[in-house]
Order: structure tokens, then C-alpha cells, then sequence
């Protein structure tokens, strides 16, 4: 079967650096470069970086996502009906709404941070029609505080994917999915009348977007996503289950419809396991369904960020990128392990620099104090009005918010430092001899059979405005120095995140005689256990 190419590549910029570099560097990393064989040991090692070298870019790196949890249902165990109203940003107090905004969603940058917003349909965003059949705004003027929000942080638009269908569609007439809910009907003209729903629900977003009736919308659809987890057979928080056959025909009924009425949109799947696993398989092997099919979508949720090296998420892509879509940490995963902060670093970092994936989306902004799971899934925390004081923060009122430090430190220096449209270089690692970096540390091998370090990474990249910044990550258990060649005069500066770095502060590092900054080409950065170094270019 001839395989169609991706839809509309070559006329979204924002995807032909990855789509590019798919061509021109599917090697990343991969194969030995024809530089000289650099030195390793327990305490340090040499890297180079091609900054010089036009040769040595990757791909363009999009920026980064979230979700927002606009209407929540309180805790994560909690059904879709709750009817308590609350949700981000409606309960924020006005001065906490402008720190979310400037802190967080921009990363303390002036311009912009994150560029996507996920907003989960038939979970957060679940008012419907008296019908049943699409959704709408569940309290006043929801889309418009959502569009105030992504407008007032610069965010592109929102990455819109379904946790369920209105109920009109589902075999259980509800929003959860336990028990195996699926759809009522898979015949051609209900898939039919089900796609036209979900456009007119996109629609319905768009238009409300507006400030006043004749103004521009403020919203606009990035990516669409036909199914969270479509193999999840027990959502009950929001959710419907399709066996292979049945995702692959509603995809290709439902997926054209979004195309045609939103000819920029991307579209992504499976949102689960990419091309892996039968879902993906079956999409793999339709042409209408790879001819509307932009970027493959995984849940690596909390996993050890080595698997984004030793395992293969490129060769059955067909030329798509790939990408995490969602990523946070589970009960049983230790959310309260320090060492989280370096493994989420790592996760953007591999996801990049082994896959060449073009962005990498978070779970939640914030979550409520109420929700049992907050600590692994938020990168902060909001007490919703009404709710009672919290231990952990005897100080957060009602309508205010506060950092999760764990979470948020992974990925505050990636926000800050990393604009959108930055393009990745290659960097030259040591490669361990025989597979050990230490005596008691086996390196993580790719599947083309090359070892790296498991615990220390470097990343590089260029703005759009041609300042060279790369990241160190030291995850193990003693310091690490870095000799890193940058192939670059002038002076970088240095910004250290840990687990315990107040996010409130940019956390320069100074030199032994108080200065800041060191001079290029070669640095010499000692970096200690379970740190995350960012070096900017003046």
C-alpha cells in the first residue's frame, strides 16, 4: 500500500522542523557522529555541541503543554456529574490569577511560555445541549474566562481531546466510562452525525471565545484528538472504550469532518501508545486514516525517562513525529520522590533529543487542595472557595494558589529558557565502554545498540533569535563536571534548578568570586547530585 504523507506538512511551518529533521536526523543520537570518541568516567565526561555546525540541527522544537482543569469534579476518583461549580481560572482571586498567569503560564518570561492548552472534553469542559448531543459552557461565560486566560498568556490554542462524547452518543447516556462504555451505535450515519456534533462542539468554542459578539475570536484549535486512552474500559471520571476496529471506522467518519472545518488544526493518536499497540496498528495500515494522522501521542505517565532511549518509537511512525501528550505521576509511582524533578527533566530531554519530538505536554496547571492526587498530576495547587484548609498549606486562602516544587522545577527552566520555534543541535556524549558507566551502573542502550549514561544529559538548542542555550542534568548520587565544548565565544550564564528551588526566584549561579557567567567555547560545570543546569548565552 502506498502510504500517504502526513496532511498538510509541508504547509504547517510548525511541523516541517520535525518532519524535516525526521529525514535529516532520524539519527539522533543513535549512530556515533564522526567526532573524536569523548572521554568518560565516574566523575565527569566531555560533550560537544555543533553550535557552529548548520549540519548539526535537529528538529524544531514547537514548545511545550499543559491541561487546564476548567470545570472540576474535585478529586480524581469523582464522577463527571459533581455539580459543585469550580475550576481554573474562574475561582482565582484577581491577584492570583495575574501570578498564574505571569508565573506559571508564562514561566516568568515578558512574551509567552507554554503554546498549548489541553482541554478534555466530557471531563473539564462538560456542559451539554438539552439533547445531549454536544457540549456547551455548564456556568456563565466559561469558554470566555478559558479564552481571557490563553489570550492573557500568549498560549496558540488549545489541544482539544475528547474523555467521552456528549451522551447522546454513549451506550450509557453518561459521561464515565466504567463497565466498558462505548459507543450506542458504530453505524456509518450515527459515526456520521457524531463527527458533525464534534465539530459544531469546536465551533461552539471558537465563537464563544469572543470578548463581545463582534469581536475577533480568542481561541483557536491547535490540535484534536478523537479519544483519550481509547483502550480504558473503566474511566469512570469520563470516558468510552473502542475495540480496534471501531476506533479505526470512527476515526476515519470523524477525523475528515475536523480537517475540512479546520484545515490547520493537527491531529494526533492514539493518545495512549502512538503507532505501538492495535489501535495504532489499525490506523497504521488505512490511508485514510494516515492521511489525516499528524503526530502519534503517548502516555508515559511518570515512567524512568531511560525508556524515551532504549526503546523504539520512530520506525513504525510513517514519517509523523512523536510525542508525550501527557505526563505526570501516579499513587503508586511515588509522587512524593524528590527524584522526580530530575526524571521529568530527562523525560522532556529524551523525548527530544532520542525521538525528535517537537513538544512534550504536562498534565495539570493546578489542581485543588480537594483532589487526593494532586501531588503527582499539578504543577501547583488551588484552594477553590468553600473548600477547607489544607495542612500541607496553612497559609493558602480560599481563591489562591501555590506551587508544587517537585513538579514544577522539572519543567520551569524548559518554559523560561526554551522559547517556542527553538531549534535542537546535536551534542556528542560519551559513550560508556562496555555498556557500564560505573562498576554498578549498566548504561541505557538504544535500539541501534549504542550505550549513554543513564543519569547525565545534555540538551542544546537555538532560539529563533539565534542565542545558543543547552541543559545539563546530573541525576546521580555525586557531582559530575561536564566538559563541554560549545563550539562558542562569549559568555553563557547559569540557572540551577532542584527539587527544593523556590520557583519564585531565577536561580542564578555564581561563580567562586561572586561573579556570574562563564566564557565560552569549553565550560567547566561541576554539577551537583539531582540538579538541573540551564546556560544561557548572553
Amino acid at each position: 500500500m502506498t502510504r500517504p504523507e502526513p496532511h498538510g506538512i509541508s504547509r504547517r511551518s510548525v511541523l516541517r522542523g520535525a518532519a524535516i529533521a525526521g529525514a535529516a536526523a532520524s539519527l539522533p543520537q543513535i549512530l556515533y557522529s564522526t567526532r573524536a570518541h569523548a572521554a568518560d568516567d565516574d566523575t565527569g565526561g566531555s560533550y560537544t555541541i555543533a553550535f557552529n555546525d548548520t549540519g548539526a540541527k535537529r528538529q524544531t522544537i514547537l514548545g511545550l503543554g499543559f491541561e487546564i482543569q476548567s470545570d472540576s469534579i474535585g478529586s480524581n476518583e469523582g464522577a463527571p456529574d459533581d455539580t459543585v461549580v469550580s475550576g481554573v481560572p474562574l475561582d482565582l482571586t484577581a491577584t492570583a490569577y495575574t501570578r498564574f498567569i505571569d508565573k506559571m503560564l508564562k514561566g516568568g518570561r515578558s512574551d509567552r511560555g507554554f503554546r498549548y492548552c489541553r482541554l478534555a472534553m466530557g471531563l473539564y469542559h462538560r456542559g451539554v445541549t438539552a439533547d445531549g448531543k454536544r457540549f456547551v459552557d455548564r456556568y456563565p461565560d466559561q469558554t470566555r474566562k478559558l479564552a481571557q486566560m490563553v489570550a492573557d498568556a500568549g498560549i496558540e490554542g488549545l489541544g482539544v481531546e475528547y474523555w467521552s462524547p456528549a451522551p447522546y452518543w454513549k451506550s450509557n447516556a453518561q459521561l464515565g466510562g466504567a463497565g466498558g462504555a462505548t459507543l450506542a451505535s458504530f453505524a456509518p450515519a450515527n459515526l456520521d452525525a457524531m463527527g458533525d456534533a464534534m465539530v459544531a462542539d469546536l465551533n461552539y468554542l471558537v465563537a464563544q471565545s469572543k470578548a463581545t459578539p463582534t469581536s475577533p475570536p480568542r481561541l483557536q484549535i491547535s490540535w484534536w484528538g478523537l479519544q483519550n486512552e481509547p483502550h480504558n474500559r473503566e474511566a469512570g471520571y469520563g470516558g468510552c472504550a473502542y475495540d480496534t476496529g471501531q476506533y479505526r471506522d470512527t476515526f476515519n467518519i470523524v477525523a475528515p469532518k475536523i480537517r475540512t472545518a479546520f484545515p490547520n488544526v493537527k491531529i494526533h493518536a492514539t493518545s495512549y501508545d502512538g503507532w505501538w499497540q492495535p489501535w495504532g496498528n489499525k490506523l497504521t495500515a488505512s490511508s485514510t486514516a494516515l492521511g489525516n494522522i499528524d503526530a502519534w501521542t503517548w502516555h508515559h505517565i511518570g515512567d524512568n525517562s531511560n525508556g524515551q532511549i532504549t526503546r523504539d518509537y520512530t520506525s513504525g511512525a510513517l514519517g509523523r513525529p512523536v510525542f508525550n501528550n501527557e505526563f505526570e505521576y501516579l499513587i503508586h509511582q511515588s509522587p512524593t520522590n524528590d527524584g522526580n524533578t530530575l526524571n521529568t527533566a530527562q523525560s522532556i530531554m529524551n523525548w527530544m533529543t532520542f525521538q525528535n519530538s517537537p513538544t512534550w505536554w504536562w498534565l495539570h496547571a493546578l489542581k485543588p487542595t480537594t483532589d487526593t492526587r494532586a501531588e503527582g498530576y499539578g504543577l501547583g495547587y488551588w484552594r477553590p472557595p468553600g473548600a477547607p484548609a489544607d495542612g500541607r498549606f496553612p497559609n493558602l486562602q480560599p481563591g489562591d494558589w501555590t506551587w508544587n516544587r517537585r513538579n514544577w522545577n522539572g519543567i520551569a527552566g524548559f518554559v523560561k529558557f526554551m522559547p517556542w520555534d527553538s531549534v535542537r543541535y546535536h551534542v556528542e556524549e560519551p559513550h560508556p565502554a562496555n555498556g557500564l558507566v560505573t562498576p554498578s551502573v549498566t548504561g541505557t542502550v538504544t535500539p541501534g545498540g549504542v550505550t549513554y549514561r543513564p543519569h547525565q544529559r545534555v540538551m542544546a538548542w537555538k532560539t529563533p533569535a539565534g542565542k545558543p542555550v543547552f541543559v545539563v542534568t546530573n541525576r546521580g548520587t555525586a557531582d559530575y563536571t561536564f566538559t563541554v565544548d560549545t563550539t562558542t565565544t562569549g559568555t553563557f550564564r547559569g540557572y540551577r534548578y532542584r527539587h527544593d528551588t523556590d520557583p519564585d526566584t531565577t536561580p542564578g549561579i555564581p561563580n567562586a568570586n561572586g561573579t556570574y557567567g562563564k566564557s565560552g567555547p569549553t565550560l567547566t560545570l561541576t554539577v551537583p547530585p539531582m540538579s538541573i543546569e540551564f546556560w544561557v548565552h548572553d
